[in-house]
């Protein structure tokens, strides 16, 4: 398979972040990712927050962290993890627009996180880093391991890497494939390997898993608002005008629902540590 018909082709990811960017922050907000429901009533905006601190709960994020937010979307992470567990924050993004719009929503928070534009398969930092964290970004990689092995470099003896991605279920047939994960893949720009995948990738990088965690159960949810979004026939207008990839985009949110409800797609969590 060539990169250039990979689903997660990346000039063909960016392309579509700096389009669609400001347009995602209108509809979606400033998280760009699922939410965490514990009630089962929580507005979607409740449930993003959530996720967010579900995963530092877990990753046992300390005060004054100097924290790594790769593949950060508009900041958001970023700008709660420096609210409210008083990190240091740098995110990256290969969107330039997505650079703009999270330096704005740190200036007005008023709190300490910058933004960069850099590839996260091309990392370059001179000072180690206590905490990775990664959300919904990595399955967009092309080359997960390399990636795995950066994030190692990158992070101080015992620090933490902690992320949530999309991945596909153990053992699914080329038929289950076919059927339930190619219009995802391609949808959404993404190429998905399992969580056993991931556990060897990071073993083989130097990390030694210390949680990981299925969260379907708690984030299904995000697709029936997903699917409200729509709904609006406005949208479609504006996906029609931005060519057929986002028209595919916009139709695969049907298909995420599905693997969520079937269970051949996972939301997966990680927790690791690099080995002192």
């Amino acid at each position: 398979m060539t990169a250039e018909t990979r689903p997660n082709d990346k000039d063909k990811v960016r392309d579509h972040y700096d389009r669609m960017s400001p347009y995602y922050h209108s509809l979606w907000g400033e998280h760009i990712h699922h939410g965490y429901w514990i009630r089962g009533d929580e507005s979607k905006e409740t449930a993003q927050l959530q996720l967010i601190e579900h995963l530092a709960q877990v990753a046992g994020i300390q005060p004054g962290s100097r924290i790594l937010d790769v593949g950060c979307g508009f900041g958001a992470s970023s700008v709660y993890l420096a609210r409210n567990y008083g990190a240091q924050a740098t995110g990256i993004t290969i969107s330039r627009v997505q650079v703009e719009i999270a330096d704005k929503a740190a200036t007005a928070a008023g709190v300490n996180a910058k933004f960069l534009f850099m590839d996260a398969e091309a990392m370059t930092f001179e000072e180690p880093f206590d905490v990775l964290w990664s959300v919904e970004s990595i399955s967009h990689y092309q080359d997960i391991p390399k990636f795995f092995a950066s994030a190692t470099k990158h992070l101080k003896p015992g620090g933490t890497l902690a992320i949530t991605d999309w991945f596909k279920k153990t053992n699914l047939t080329p038929r289950e494939h076919k059927k339930f994960l190619h219009e995802i893949e391609h949808g959404m720009m993404v190429e998905l390997q399992t969580m056993e995948d991931y556990a060897w990738h990071m073993a083989a990088a130097g990390l030694e898993v210390t949680r990981s965690e299925v969260l379907n159960k708690n984030c299904a949810k995000t697709w029936d608002f997903c699917l409200g979004i729509i709904k609006d026939k406005a949208l479609w207008g504006l996906a029609a005008q931005n060519g057929a990839a986002f028209v595919r985009f916009l139709r695969a949110f049907r298909d995420m629902r599905t693997g969520f409800a079937s269970g051949n797609f996972i939301y997966g969590l990680f927790v690791a540590k690099r080995r002192v």
